[in-house]
């Protein structure tokens, strides 16, 4: 089944986002593991979660 949702430009540069910031928050001190760098992943993964389709 075809997910009409990855063919949205926003999904798709929110997924390269997601990508970004994941990598980029590895090189961050590990005393930032639970403060900056969740909030910061778990704010990149919103963008492609909330890219539906408008009917």
């Amino acid at each position: 089944m075809e997910k009409p949702h990855k063919n949205l430009k926003a999904w798709q540069l929110g997924m390269d986002i997601a990508v970004d910031v994941d990598k980029t928050s590895e090189t961050l001190p590990t005393d930032e593991r639970f403060g900056l760098v969740s909030h910061m992943r778990r704010s990149a993964v919103s963008v492609p979660s909330n890219a539906w389709p408008v009917k």
